[in-house]
This record gives structure tokens, sequence and C-alpha cells, in this order.
């Protein structure tokens, strides 16, 4: 697990001309479930990161993942955490979803990447049709709520 502050790499992200985008209701009362789900889209998974875009209140879950990973409770604007394993992966993705805070998750392999916000909206985007299904189709099959034409414009 690491924590670094990366410059510019949210001006990356929005810069980035996603073609395909899905935006789900985050379940705060059920995000095991909900990440479990993204995560079996993904495996495996070899490392993935949290860029933090701002924090709206303290962010206990996050600072309490950092805690239990020898990390200083640092966040912010660009901040950045790096799981390097699949259950850290979950786990960080839960703890960032589980706080106020918008934030991108960049799983590696990068078949998607997610952007949440602390409205409670998870969009998901990929460059293919194929790989933005290959998260949403779980999604949708376990019974999560998507957003009907919502498109998210930075």
């Amino acid at each position: 697990m690491k924590l670094s502050q990366l410059q510019g790499s949210l001006k990356r992200f929005r810069r980035t001309p996603w073609l395909f985008q899905q935006t789900f209701q985050t379940p705060l009362k059920d995000l095991r479930p909900f990440v479990a789900a993204i995560s079996s889209a993904m495996a495996p998974i070899g490392s993935a990161s949290v860029t933090i875009d701002r924090v709206v209140f303290e962010p206990r879950h996050l600072i309490g993942f950092l805690s239990e990973h020898h990390l200083p409770p640092q966040y912010g604007h660009e901040w950045c955490i790096t799981a390097e394993s699949q259950p850290e992966a979950e786990g960080l993705l839960e703890a960032a979803l589980g706080d106020w805070v918008d934030f991108v998750f960049i799983p590696a392999p990068k078949p998607f990447v997610i952007y949440a916000d602390h409205d409670e909206y998870a969009t998901f985007y990929a460059n293919t049709k194929s790989n933005l299904n290959r998260v949403t189709q779980p999604l949708t099959a376990a019974g999560f709520a998507t957003v009907p034409d919502y498109e998210r414009e930075f």
C-alpha cells in the first residue's frame, strides 16, 4: 500500500475522451456486495488506485483504512492511495465509497475506471462497450440501480 500526491492526475483523467459511461447509485448500506460485483469484473486485479478529487466531510472509513495499513491519515485533492493486491483494492474501494469524497478509482489492468462522488453516484467509464458491459452487467444482474440518461461532464 502506498500514499502519494499526484499533481495533474485528475486533469489528465478529465481530458481522456471516454467513449462509454454508465452511472449507478452507490448503495451505502450494501457496499460489500457492490464492491464484490465490481471486483468480479476486474479479476484478477494486480493493483488499483484511488485519487481523491474532493473531500466534503472527514473521511473516517478512508482514515481507518490508511491506519490499518500503517499509513498516515493524509488525504485531499490529488492524494493517491495505491493498493497492490485484489483484497487491498477491494478494501480501498469500499472505504472510499463509504465516505463523503469524490474520487477516481483506477484498477490495473484497466478495462474501465470509476468516478464516484459524495452524492452517491458511481460512474463507470470505458473506451469499448464490451469493457463497460463487463462491469455493468454483473451490477445490473445483482440488482443495483442504474441512473438512466445520466451523463457526467467535467
